[in-house]
């Protein structure tokens, strides 16, 4: 379904939203991952910048796809670098994309069940709900600690349907994550959005499987 007209909301009972990237501007995580962290990394074992950035993409890959490779507590036994202490040490950095809380609102008003499906660590999601307060617009925030599993995987769909309790087909998705696009879709998710532009800070990349929207004004 495309956004030409409006959007049908009769047909949708229940929001899963993203945070990163599809509410929260990715611009700081872009930042803290691919440039911090990698920068104060350097610094601790005395590598030269691209040796770090090197050394610390390859850590990434090796549990992409798993727990650890958004878990906070792991990055900062695995680094030996208080991730958490620097996550809140660049928070001035944490906002809504253009619009976002327009359209959280606008959800509200509307009477929807909204849900924060989140792939972050639990210790990240409190420092952004703090500096946001997006708790006050969802009904409930779960994040894929509690599930198990990251939601590119098969297995987390029918946990997070069970914890959530939407009836797929009447579910609307968005997520700026193809990967994660791609396992809801197989579960029967039934009105799915591919978020384009997920950072401030990068131009917009259109999916060429999904409905892209540049903004979320778009739902307005």
């Amino acid at each position: 379904m495309g956004l030409i007209n409006g959007f049908d909301w009769h047909q949708v009972d229940d929001v899963l939203l993203d945070m990163d990237g599809t509410l929260l501007d990715r611009h700081f995580d872009n930042f803290f991952f691919e440039e911090e962290l990698p920068r104060r990394y350097a610094a601790k074992y005395g590598l030269d910048a691209a040796k770090a950035k090197e050394k610390l993409f390859a850590l990434y890959r090796s549990v992409e796809g798993e727990l650890n490779w958004t878990d906070l507590h792991y990055w900062t036994r695995t680094l030996d670098i208080d991730v958490i202490a620097m996550t809140k040490e660049f928070d001035h950095m944490i906002g809504f994309l253009p619009h976002a809380d327009e359209f959280l609102r606008h959800l509200h008003a509307k009477g929807k069940r909204v849900h924060l499906i989140t792939n972050a660590h639990m210790a990240g999601v409190a420092i952004k709900v703090e500096k946001t307060g997006l708790d006050w617009y969802v009904h409930r925030i779960l994040d894929a600690f509690e599930v198990g599993y990251l939601k590119m995987r098969p297995e987390y769909w029918p946990i997070c349907q069970r914890l959530l309790g939407f009836e797929p087909k009447r579910t609307l998705y968005l997520d700026d994550d193809e990967s994660c696009l791609d396992a809801a879709q197989q579960y029967g998710i039934g009105h799915i959005y591919h978020s384009a532009k997920s950072s401030t800070q990068l131009p917009a990349q259109r999916s060429k499987r999904y409905y892209s929207i540049e903004s979320l004004a778009a739902f307005l």
